[in-house]
């Protein structure tokens, strides 16, 4: 789903009980998925977001995502921006600042799987932590029962 990112849809599935692994690949694909899209659809996301808005004036996400690319370049925007702005505004602010369409995939393509690692071993090292004698989650729990 579109900007609801790996930060929340992995360890919520994994301390819901589910596997990280499977948790982690779903979430890299359909990330991967729509940032892919995003930077293929760029021109027509930013008429769609301007008739939304109803204004072609920058709002705070979009100038903080400006200060990281100014700052960093495409490399920080794509692996900074995702904490801060996410990953979909941090494709479209690359692509509005001018970078090239195969860069920004391939670099959003890596920091999408970057978070996407990082997240899965911290919710798993976290559970394994908080909870070590909890075999299931209340997610795998509910599947179980139905």
């Amino acid at each position: 789903m579109p900007f609801f990112e790996t930060f929340t849809v992995v360890p919520l599935g994994i301390i819901g009980g589910l596997s990280p692994v499977p948790v982690a690949i779903t979430a890299f694909v359909g990330n991967a998925i729509t940032v892919v899209l995003l930077v293929v659809f760029v021109d027509k996301v930013k008429k769609w977001r301007a008739s939304k808005t109803g204004r072609e004036t920058e709002s705070k996400r979009s100038k903080r995502a400006k200060r990281l690319f100014d700052r960093y370049g495409l490399p920080g925007l794509a692996l900074i921006g995702p904490f801060f702005v996410g990953s979909h505004l941090s494709a479209l602010a690359a692509m509005s600042f001018g970078s090239d369409r195969k860069r920004v995939t391939a670099w959003m393509l890596f920091s999408v799987g970057v978070w996407t690692l990082v997240m899965a071993v911290a919710a798993g090292a976290g559970i394994s932590y908080f909870m070590p004698n909890v075999d299931n989650g209340p997610l795998t729990d509910m599947f179980k029962n139905s």
